[in-house]
């Protein structure tokens, strides 16, 4: 399968607060980001895998594995508060000023290193074959109910979001499923991200994915998780 005129964004910041460094920092022995370049490679779906990074060590690292860096991201862009989708905005405006290069651009998070090159394969084919202009990687929720999420007070009472799910005591299984976000894969026409500077517009569409293959490396016990993950994925 081949996706003429789509480019690949990998937003890697250096100022990571939670992990320092944890764009590079060595994950199952190499840097984490290249877990995330090399399967956009291995996908041969993209034009361009390119990263958008402030940092010097991110950029030579990211250069050494085979993707491109051709700007550096400026500084209001490499805030804590910055959403990624503008940074992808910026890239597209940046590798393609008169929008007629790409016709579509897919937002790869660096921090998502287990999903596989046969994932952003399979959300492409996805993507192609529906009538959305943005797509985000989902998975559902398990054990974790959402259903049941509760608020606690000053005073540690207890106010549940969803109360008709309590107060009726809806079992589990009678639930509808929901569904959480990854950074795992965001597919968006080009022209409308260029346009709305982001992926959350009103119509975004879900494709579910393996919630192992999803998990958001945030924190340390993310990590650790991932890294038994990725060990059960390699040897299972």
């Amino acid at each position: 399968m081949s996706a003429q005129n789509s480019l690949a964004v990998i937003p890697a910041r250096g100022g990571s607060k939670r992990i320092p460094r944890k764009n590079i920092r060595s994950f199952r022995g190499r840097p984490l980001i290249v877990h995330t370049i090399e399967t956009a490679q291995e996908s041969g779906l993209f034009e361009q895998v390119v990263v958008s990074t402030d940092d010097d060590e991110i950029a030579s690292i990211s250069r050494d594995c085979g993707a491109a860096v051709p700007f550096r991201r400026p500084g209001p862009l490499a805030d804590d508060h910055t959403p990624i989708s503008e940074v992808t905005a910026h890239a597209l405006k940046q590798l393609d000023p008169d929008g007629k290069r790409y016709e579509r651009v897919v937002q790869l998070m660096a921090n998502c290193p287990l999903r596989t090159a046969e994932d952003i394969v399979n959300s492409y084919a996805h993507f192609e074959n529906t009538d959305h202009d943005v797509q985000l990687s989902v998975f559902e929720f398990g054990w974790q109910n959402p259903w049941w999420a509760l608020e606690m007070r000053d005073d540690e009472t207890l106010d549940p979001l969803f109360e008709e799910m309590l107060e009726e005591e809806v079992r589990s299984q009678d639930q509808p499923p929901l569904y959480c976000i990854s950074g795992a894969i965001w597919w968006g026409s080009a022209n409308v991200i260029r346009r709305q500077q982001t992926f959350h517009i009103e119509e975004r569409a879900g494709w579910e994915m393996p919630w192992r293959r999803a998990v958001d490396i945030d924190t340390q016990e993310d990590w650790e998780f991932a890294e038994v993950l990725a060990q059960q994925m390699n040897t299972g």
